[in-house]
């Protein structure tokens, strides 16, 4: 038994391990406190609304493990999402074909990689902050966004989007399978590729990655180009779901992300981090989501408590390190 549980954790990780115990106990909180929380439709509409968070929270997991941040994760999105929007507008509105549409998704590509491409060149090569720049950018997008739209919605879209915010494949909701895709995608990416390598080794150490031979500008702005085009995936999603843009869309998904990351074991100053344990979180944080509007939570009360978690996890993780720390010594 001893050996089994050994080998689960070596395959899993440590990381699953918190996200587990966190699954359990939301479950049985949120179970007791309501009945409703146990049932199909629960974690049906978990099934439904977790793409759209998990593909910005992909988005912002390679920055992060470089040590950066992109804070421009949600206006990137909302920008690909209105980029596909007038697109199909352009071209007949409800009545606009799959030709049109698929036009727009390349656009839309195009309009969020170039987000990230002209974030990762001023980080690299100016070496700014990435928080400035990605807040930079950020300004910059829901300006441009709220001066094109003028502050409203964009929607009138063709029937046949419907399923990619809706419908479901053999009982699984499509932009579930989407982002499960793009979770399998971000996975081979970090841990079978050599820019999943060179990412983590800047993320620990930039200095003795570029010493070592890595090419550390071209590495960051692919980073920040792939970011801004998950964020485009994420628009996509968005606009299926809501049959409607605007550039406001999902604001308050940028703190909940942050907070997935560092759930799911991320290192916040970059270097450690899996895609699997984040993606575990995100279950925990969109079922929690779920149990708090069961109990008639109020949207503001909500974010309060996603800051709350996010200090407190922040909190834990000092806390386990400051007593791995005193063992070591110990020993």
């Amino acid at each position: 038994m001893t050996t089994l549980v050994r080998r689960t954790r070596n395959l899993l990780g440590s990381e699953i391990a918190g996200s587990v115990v966190a699954f359990v106990l939301v479950v049985v909180i949120f179970g007791l406190a309501s009945p409703q929380f146990l049932s199909r439709a629960t974690f049906g509409s978990v099934a439904f609304q977790l793409p759209e968070l998990g593909l910005l929270t992909l988005a912002m997991l390679l920055p992060i493990l470089t040590g950066g941040l992109n804070l421009a994760i949600t206006f990137t999105a909302n920008i690909a999402g209105l980029t596909v929007a007038w697109t199909l507008q352009a071209n007949g509105g409800v009545d606009a074909g799959p030709g049109s549409f698929l036009l727009g998704v390349a656009l839309a590509l195009a309009a969020g990689a170039a987000s990230g491409v002209v974030m990762g060149l001023v980080i690299a090569y100016t070496k700014a902050h990435p928080i400035l720049v990605s807040l930079s950018m950020m300004i910059f997008l829901r300006g441009l966004g709220e001066f094109l739209t003028r502050g409203g919605d964009v929607s009138g879209f063709p029937a046949f989007l419907r399923p990619f915010g809706h419908g479901s494949v053999v009982g699984i909701p499509l932009p579930l399978l989407i982002f499960i895709l793009c979770v399998a995608l971000w996975h081979v990416l970090l841990s079978r590729t050599r820019l999943g390598f060179n990412t983590y080794m800047i993320g620990s150490n930039i200095e003795a990655a570029r010493y070592s031979g890595v090419n550390t500008r071209r590495v960051i702005v692919l980073v920040y180009t792939l970011s801004g085009a998950m964020c485009a995936v994420a628009g996509i999603i968005m606009l299926a779901r809501f049959n409607s843009v605007r550039v406001g869309h999902g604001e308050s998904y940028l703190l909940i992300t942050v907070l997935a990351c560092f759930l799911g074991g991320v290192n916040p100053f970059g270097g450690f981090g899996r895609v699997i344990p984040v993606f575990a979180a995100l279950v925990v944080l969109q079922l929690f989501s779920s149990g708090l509007n069961l109990l008639g939570a109020n949207q503001h009360l909500a974010t309060a408590v996603w800051g709350i978690l996010l200090v407190g996890v922040m909190m834990l993780r000092w806390l386990a390190g400051h007593f791995r720390t005193v063992l070591r010594r110990k020993e």
